[in-house]
């Protein structure tokens, strides 16, 4: 018993170890000195660590960063606006062909994000709204938004139609019920649907690369393209900038996690 105990955490320890050898070997990278990386290879620890990337990122990428918070910022409030009332509608007012319109938003789900930002761009071009936050914002949105409305009403499906109907019984029409009741005890379902929309928007780069038309408004992930050059990858700005872009993403994974845990199992019901 206790030999099998003993293998199951080796096996969990080597299998993180794997895991979480990329992001280690970025932070190494990171902290490479430029010319030794142009010579050879990294070594598999820096022995003479640098942190010019990081000065790099903090004077050439802060706007980049400011532009991409932006964005992932307006796409979770866009998300969650349209969202969450859609997926009360199909949870607790179970309007007719409600079936079929979650294939539709499975089926949207599927389609290639190129596919759709060519599209954008055509009618972003007309509207003259390439290179804005607001165009980035609203595209982002089309990927986020499925998602949000089958997590969102996958975990209003198992708020009880008792609670719904007393309130209804004292009085509160649908608005009312949506705000009061259903919204705030959808709580980690809300938190689900928002971290995944602001990872989405956060680490866009098709949109950003389509959408942006050359323009001096772009996101982070458009801030690191820049250092990729025809001849020359500058892997020690690359990286620093890599790992100062998972930072926010850490963070939030680390402050939701409960909230998303209980968010996709709380939404594992039969309708």
């Amino acid at each position: 018993m206790r030999r099998r105990r003993l293998l199951r955490t080796a096996t969990g320890v080597l299998l993180t170890a794997l895991m979480l050898f990329p992001v280690y070997w970025m932070v190494n990278v990171s902290l490479t000195p430029p010319g030794k990386m142009r010579k050879s290879p990294p070594d598999f620890f820096p022995t003479t660590p640098t942190f010019d990337g990081y000065v790099r990122v903090f004077n050439e990428q802060l706007p980049y960063f400011l532009t991409s918070l932006l964005v992932a910022s307006g796409t979770v409030v866009l998300t969650l606006a349209l969202a969450a009332p859609a997926a009360y509608s199909l949870a607790k007012l179970r309007p007719r062909g409600r079936r079929p319109l979650w294939f539709v938003l499975l089926v949207a789900q599927m389609i290639p994000g190129i596919i759709m930002a060519l599209g954008f761009y055509g009618i972003y071009v007309s509207l003259g709204i390439t290179n804005s936050v607001s165009g980035l914002i609203l595209a982002d949105s089309t990927i986020a938004v499925p998602f949000a409305v089958l997590i969102l009403s996958s975990f209003m499906a198992s708020v009880p139609d008792e609670l719904v109907q007393a309130a209804r019984i004292d009085g509160a029409g649908a608005v009312r019920v949506f705000w009061s009741i259903v919204l705030p005890v959808s709580r980690n379902g809300i938190v689900t649907a928002a971290l995944f929309a602001f990872l989405w928007a956060w680490s866009d780069f098709v949109f950003a690369a389509t959408l942006d038309s050359g323009g001096s408004l772009k996101p982070l992930t458009l801030g690191i393209y820049r250092y990729i050059g025809n001849n020359n990858q500058e892997w020690n700005a690359i990286m620093a900038t890599a790992v100062v872009a998972s930072v926010p993403a850490a963070v939030l994974l680390v402050l939701a996690q409960r909230f998303v845990a209980a968010g996709i199992t709380a939404g594992a019901v039969k309708d």
